[in-house]
């Protein structure tokens, strides 16, 4: 599918991407870079959507659908532990998440897409987007209308994951990553003397019993048949020995696997929280600092996904999960609220965790990333 030049090249490009990371809705020198690939292989290319994201679109001139490919550029303000020669030259900055090779991954698929332009038919739109990693880039980018003028019908992406075969291609139809939710709580007592605990109203025990009573809605309010976890990733009051503070705040991050387990958890938040708060005559603010939505895969796609990947054998090892196999969030889950498509993922093989100091994207999974994406412009886009 792909020749020895073309491997070549793209193994450079990925690595040099990885020398060069950039933060989210910062990625001025990866647009740039994959805007003039794109021009140089005949596709009409839109820059600066969402600040900083490219699309490069394929009009065949002949009826069919409309398909988009999606791939994320922005890196991690992680730094890099890793010595070798493509090493980050950024400090402070890294590809700890792969997102260089999904956007090479994207990037070498097309051009074998461009070349066999004449036996295709309908439209395809390559979305290159910013800030995946808390910026919802992809919120950002179907604002700006990605997905319109025209209408995209179905969406792809993917993403790499270390500890699976290097080149295993799996698709979990269904609930496949974690919705996140985080939000900011902010507890209001009354301050007073560590020995008179009866003139105040203590935030800390209010606070304390908040974060017991959270666990009973992933216990008693979520289907035990659904996943979802609640963290308090952060617990901040008071700095002195003898006295009760006014204030305290927490964060609370909430991971769901579908809407259902969603509404479970974050839908009474608020209700546990005024409740507890009313109880000790604590008053509360809660925002809502970041959301991302389950990303649920349509079973007909990623059906399509796995029947078409084997049918031009991208790889020797293609899998359908029957569980999750994070819960961690993606946004392209918001790609999946508007239009129907699937999120699949590749083996990285025995690599470092994602935003780890030692992670590296592997290489050699280049052309099979690179293949399902061929194999989905060839399959769902030939002629009638």
């Amino acid at each position: 599918m792909f020749n020895d030049r073309q491997l070549e090249t793209i193994t450079e490009l990925r690595r040099d991407l990885h020398r060069h990371p950039e933060l989210k809705f910062e990625e001025t020198r990866t647009a740039d870079i994959v805007a003039e690939h794109l021009q140089k292989l005949g596709y009409k290319v839109t820059k600066n959507i969402a600040q900083t994201g490219v699309m490069g679109e394929l009009d065949t001139g002949r009826d069919g659908p409309v398909i988009a490919f999606r791939a994320d550029m922005d890196a991690l303000p992680i730094h890099e532990a890793n010595t070798f020669a493509h090493g980050s030259r950024n400090a402070g900055l890294m590809h700890a998440c792969g997102h260089d090779g999904h956007t090479a991954a994207l990037l070498l698929a097309a051009e074998t897409i461009m070349a066999q332009r004449d036996s295709l038919s309908g439209h395809l739109k390559l979305i290159f987007q910013p800030a995946e990693e808390g910026g919802n880039g992809a919120a950002r980018m179907i604002e700006e209308g990605v997905l319109d003028n025209p209408r995209v019908s179905a969406i792809f992406g993917y993403h790499n994951r270390p500890g699976f075969p290097a080149g295993q291609v799996f698709v979990k139809p269904g609930p496949a990553m974690g919705g996140n939710d985080t939000f900011r709580l902010k507890i209001s007592g009354r301050s007073g003397h560590a020995a008179m605990p009866h003139l105040a109203v203590d935030p800390i025990y209010v606070g304390a019993s908040i974060v017991q009573q959270l666990q009973g809605l992933v216990g008693r309010h979520k289907s035990p048949l659904e996943a979802g976890v609640i963290t308090v990733a952060a617990f901040h009051a008071g700095d002195a020995a003898n006295v009760i503070p006014g204030d305290a705040e927490l964060v609370v991050n909430i991971r769901s696997d579908r809407p259902s387990s969603r509404d479970a958890l974050v839908g009474k938040l608020e209700a546990l929280v005024n409740g507890v708060c009313a109880a000790h005559g604590a008053t509360f603010s809660l925002e809502h600092e970041h959301q991302i939505p389950p990303l649920v895969n349509d079973v007909f796609w990623a059906e399509r996904v796995l029947e078409l990947s084997r049918a031009c054998e991208v790889s020797n090892d293609i899998q359908q999960l029957d569980y999750m196999p994070t819960m961690g969030a993606e946004d392209f889950a918001f790609y999946l609220q508007e239009v129907p498509g699937c999120f699949f993922f590749v083996g990285n093989g025995d690599s470092a965790y994602l935003h780890n100091e030692h992670y590296d994207f592997n290489d050699h999974i280049l052309p099979i990333a690179g293949g399902v994406f061929v194999a989905l412009a060839k399959g769902l886009m030939k002629p009638e």
